[in-house]
């Protein structure tokens, strides 16, 4: 049953106040990351300082771990019988439907802020909207600033809120027809430019759009029809249930490190700024590059020294440390590598922490985007059921797949999203360890190609590489049939006929008809001409048949069968050159006999 607008204000309002403790760290995070850590610590920096003055480190260990983990997943939809070629085909046509979701989305480049969004804030949206002028179900990646998800024991997303604010002016221009009661008695003559906060829900049931401070005015609501929820939120572990981002911890690290900065520069500045120390007899002084100071003590002159303790020094380096283990980013990301690096044990020591931050994302990601995926068979199929036309390139080859959901979807809704086995691991390690699983015959080759971090027609795939490998065999054995030439030389026998067929293949080539139609029509079998018959009373020329007798049948010859149709006689083939041969005497004169035989 649907809940009321009291209800649902009564459950946003509950949302909030647990995670109100949350959204300050989340501010927190997003002020520091704007260079303004001031705002958050405005007590430990010197009037007219608001931004950060060293490298934003927080900044800039988001952007680098986002990108590595933003790269899409790739999405097999299995057959359960990977023997039948029925099966086979549609599996792959849900493949291409399941990757069209992706694109139609623009979700690779949506990712690079969820993935940052991920990282920085602990969890990210992925909302499920309908398209009504494509047609297709449309993924969106929702910031999580002002989120409020609610999970269930199975920690599964059961309701979600999400807090927007705007101006007032903006609020009216995107509902004109809730024009009188968002601006109220004043009209136009209040200030439009007033911040005026609007709350997004759902749940299982409906969708709500709604304006606390107008006495939670309901400007949008639609009911779900497909009564499931409609958001699927990728979360980090935690602890204790709380959805804490990366550099939650870090920030006052990061506070020092600039305090230490702040310090650094108003030491050197002090240093030059410092009085000079003159002898007694010194009666005036000179200011300037040129300037002349008469004195007969000339080591006398010079500047007060400002000692500093080496130990500032120490601390900031140990604060550099701290910074990059609590953010867990290797020191090898920016090129500071004091291992050894001959066999790469020490890289790979450094990078471990790093590699195992991306595995994990990309583990939570991959079961996130399943069900993703899941509910957009279930909206295509229910809500779009239209036959539609899908156009993209699966390895380099550009598609056209026309389907209508009812037939190509048919109520199966699962799909593989996988990473692959190279998850975590840099491109050298993942294709060694590929390989090596391959020679060792743990996996299969169709295992090994739905594994790659990216996405490949399996199928289409193993068809091209059979037929580059039986164009290779028959490659070889046309080269093979070549080095007969030499041999066939040496024994004195004629190799023109072999050069001809293979000057044939090459200059068929050339005309750029394909391998194996070349060779076919090359070494196609020759006709055998026909072979002429003699005159009568030559030697060898068939024996005249005798007159037939008045009753029909032949003098001296045999009786026709019934139905009086005499059988023809079979012609009888010139001798070979091994029979000709085998009749010679040893002397070399020929013998010669005719023999007639009549077959029925």
């Amino acid at each position: 049953m649907a809940l009321t607008m009291e209800q649902v204000a009564a459950r946003v309002d509950s949302l909030r106040y647990r995670n109100h403790e949350r959204d300050a760290r989340n501010l927190d995070v997003l002020a520091v990351r704007k260079g303004k850590i001031a705002e958050v610590y405005p007590n430990f920096f010197p009037e007219g300082v608001d931004a950060n003055v060293v490298a934003n480190f927080i900044d800039i260990v988001a952007r680098d771990l986002s990108e590595v983990m933003a790269p899409l997943p790739a999405v097999n939809c299995s057959a359960a019988n990977q023997v039948s070629d029925r099966a086979r085909t549609f599996a792959d046509k849900r493949t291409r439907i399941a990757s069209n979701y992706f694109q139609h989305s623009d979700l690779a480049v949506q990712m690079y802020s969820g993935a940052d969004w991920y990282i920085t804030y602990g969890f990210v949206p992925f909302i499920i909207e309908l398209d009504e002028e494509s047609k297709l179900p449309r993924i969106r990646i929702e910031n999580p600033i002002g989120a409020y998800p609610e999970f269930d024991r199975y920690g599964r997303c059961v309701a979600f809120a999400k807090r927007y604010t705007m101006t007032l002016g903006e609020l009216v221009s995107q509902f004109p027809e809730y024009e009188r009661e968002l601006l109220g008695g004043l009209g136009y003559k209040q200030n439009l430019n007033g911040s005026i906060e609007m709350i997004r829900y759902y749940d299982s049931d409906q969708s709500i759009i709604y304006i606390p401070s107008k006495e939670n005015l309901v400007v949008s609501k639609a009911s779900n029809p497909l009564g499931k929820m409609m958001v699927v939120v990728a979360r980090k572990p935690s602890v204790d249930g709380e959805l804490r981002g990366q550099f939650d911890d870090v920030l006052g690290i990061q506070l020092l490190r600039n305090r230490f900065a702040l310090l650094a520069m108003e030491a050197a500045e002090k240093s030059v700024q410092a009085p000079i120390v003159l002898p007694q007899d010194v009666q005036e002084l000179q200011l300037g590059g040129d300037a002349v100071i008469r004195t007969s003590n000339p080591a006398g002159v010079r500047r007060v020294e400002l000692t500093l303790p080496q130990g500032a020094f120490t601390e900031q380096t140990l604060l550099n440390q701290e910074l990059r283990v609590g953010s867990r980013y290797p020191e090898s990301r920016t090129g500071n590598i004091s291992a050894s690096v001959v066999t790469g044990q020490g890289v790979q020591a450094l990078m471990g922490a790093f590699d195992t931050q991306v595995k994990s994302a990309q583990a939570i990601f991959a079961a996130a985007l399943r069900d993703v995926i899941g509910l957009c068979f279930c909206v295509d199929e229910m809500i779009f059921p239209a036959e539609k036309t899908i156009r993209g390139v699966d390895s380099g080859s550009p598609y056209e797949v026309v389907y209508k959901p009812s037939k190509d979807i048919k109520g199966d809704y699962s799909a593989d999203v996988r990473y692959g086995m190279l998850a975590g691991l840099n491109p050298a390690q993942g294709l060694i360890f590929m390989l090596q699983a391959l020679g060792g015959k743990l996996i299969s080759r169709d295992m090994a190609m739905r594994e790659l971090p990216f996405t490949v027609n399996v199928t289409q795939e193993l068809e091209k590489i059979e037929i580059e490998d039986m164009r290779a065999a028959l490659l070889g054995s046309l080269t093979a049939y070549t080095q007969a030439i030499p041999q066939m030389a040496t024994q004195g026998q004629d190799a023109s006929e072999v050069v001809r067929k293979i000057a044939a293949v090459i200059k068929a080539r050339q005309k750029g008809q394909a391998l194996e139609d070349a060779i076919e029509e090359t070494f196609a079998p020759q006709a055998q001409p026909q072979q002429q018959v003699p005159p009568a009373g030559v030697p060898g020329s068939p024996v005249e048949q005798p007159s037939p007798a008045p009753g029909g049948a032949p003098v001296g010859g045999p009786t026709p069968p019934e139905g009086g149709v005499q059988l023809p006689a079979q012609k009888q083939q010139a001798p070979d050159i091994q029979t000709l041969l085998s009749s010679l005497t040893n002397s070399g004169n020929a013998t010669s006999k005719v023999s007639t035989s009549r077959r029925r």
